[in-house]
């Protein structure tokens, strides 16, 4: 009779398992990087600017002591870094899936019997039971279903690598910005500072000018005026110094106090940037390499959630020792064992199952879309700071003409002033223009530096 329900149920399993069509894995990967997406007649070099270390763009010895101490105290550094240990943890799960699960237990089980329940007929019993069992059971991944989900959370785990490196990334840049506009401050604090001074000094000559009857009470409350409006823009530099100090001193998750630094001149900021291959955007871009294991992460769930229509094959077997005396648990006799194989075919839940992969599928979709987005945002990004650096080079060298036409415009007017050729207004004039050119050549310095940081960081550098 057993051997007829053995054969019948082998005889509808291995029906059942012919009957179902092995779910066919999905094998779609994105288009790759063109050179067009970045808008860049520069040639392609085989060493992207991305591989070099931070150590190498960042050359300020303070600034490289900051960015050191940043990766490693930075708060949302930190925070990442938990993240990524969360993410170990599932991985390290994952890979247990195809591994058989073990259980081990010992129970002792008194019991009493019901005189009521017998009618109350006979006499009360006990009983005792000791027992030892040990229990396994494993899930025979057919269809690649633990497989998937292994290779999705380490997707996952990937995916939060990258997140940490661009938490880094931003960290390096944020710190290296802030610390350049400390510096263009500080050179413009400095252009204030002497302009003030040379101010009070000519508001003192105009003032013996027009004690002598050589200059008017205009050209006095004239120089008197542009004296204030200098030492009102210092005011402004100082509360901006102020808070770049404390801004840095949060991203070094210290408490605010003075920064040190060196001087804007002293910059030696690197300005052969080479883009390498766009490809390499997949490898060094934290931002498009997480969403690309994003992608990867919902394209194994969708295989996983297809794989739920198909039916699931476990082994399980349970043994050990049971007896009802003490004395004999550990006795041959007492040892008992039995294996079980089943095979679960879903049937009445199937519109859960197809609602869970109709979902994956979507998600997919979005993870796809989501990557495409990342590789467009890359090539914009990557051909604007491209463009905007080497602007700003020609722009940085304009303005510091200006500059210096203005200091000549300012020293020729006082010569003809001297003279008695040009009024005083032609004098205020050119110095107004004087102090505006130097502060907008030390503006342009951090700009040129800023649009630097931008296009390291664009292709995929600032964490290493």
């Amino acid at each position: 009779m057993y051997r007829n329900i053995y054969k019948g149920i082998a005889v509808a399993s291995m029906v059942l398992l012919t009957a179902c069509v092995m779910p066919k894995k999905q094998d779609y990967m994105p288009e790759g990087v063109s050179e067009k997406l970045f808008r860049t007649e520069l040639p392609a070099d085989s060493l992207s600017s991305a591989a070099v270390s931070w150590r190498d763009i960042f050359t300020d010895p303070l600034l490289q002591q900051y960015i050191g101490k940043a990766l490693t105290n930075n708060l949302d550094v930190k925070v990442a870094l938990q993240s990524l240990q969360s993410a170990q943890a599932y991985l390290k799960q994952s890979k247990a899936a195809n591994i058989p699960t073990l259980s081990i237990g010992a129970n002792y089980t008194r019991s009493t019997s019901s005189i009521n329940a017998m009618g109350g007929v006979g006499e009360r019993s006990y009983a005792n039971l000791w027992d030892i069992t040990g229990s396994a059971s494993w899930e025979v991944d057919i269809w690649n279903k633990l497989s998937a989900q292994k290779r999705a959370q380490k997707a996952s785990y990937l995916a939060t690598l990258q997140a940490q490196k661009a938490v880094q990334s931003e960290v390096v840049a944020t710190l290296a910005t802030a610390y350049y506009q400390l510096l263009m401050l500080d050179e413009q604090k400095r252009v204030l500072e002497q302009t003030i001074d040379f101010r009070q000094k000519s508001l003192q000559t105009t003032q013996h000018l027009k004690e002598a009857g050589a200059a008017t009470e205009v050209a006095v409350k004239q120089i008197e005026a542009l004296v204030y409006n200098a030492q009102a823009q210092l005011i402004t530099i100082n509360n901006s110094v102020w808070a770049l100090e404390n801004t840095i001193c949060v991203l070094l998750a210290e408490e605010p106090h003075n920064i040190e630094r060196s001087n804007l001149s002293a910059q030696q900021f690197s300005t052969d940037f080479k883009q390498g291959y766009p490809v390499k955007l997949l490898e060094n871009r934290p931002d498009v390499a997480r969403a690309v294991f994003n992608f990867c992460n919902a394209f194994e769930l969708t295989n996983a959630a297809r794989a739920n229509f198909y039916p699931s094959f476990t082994l399980s077997a349970r043994g050990g020792l049971s007896s009802t005396d003490l004395n004999t648990w550990f006795s041959a006799q007492s040892i008992f064992a039995n294996l079980v194989a089943g095979l679960a075919q879903p049937i009445l839940n199937k519109r859960q199952i197809r609602t869970q992969y109709e979902v994956q599928r979507a998600n997919q979709e979005i993870a796809l879309l989501n990557l495409k987005k990342a590789l467009l945002s890359a090539g914009k990004e990557v051909s604007d700071a491209m463009h905007n650096f080497l602007a700003q080079e020609e722009y940085v060298q304009l303005k510091t003409k200006e500059m210096k036409a203005y200091q000549q415009a300012t020293d020729f007017s006082k010569q003809l002033f001297d003279s008695g050729m040009v009024n005083y207004l032609e004098i205020i004039t050119a110095e107004v223009n004087r102090l505006n050119a130097e502060l907008s050549v030390a503006e342009a310095q951090f700009a040129r530096m800023q649009y630097g940081i931008s296009l390291y960081k664009a292709l995929g550098g600032g964490w290493r």
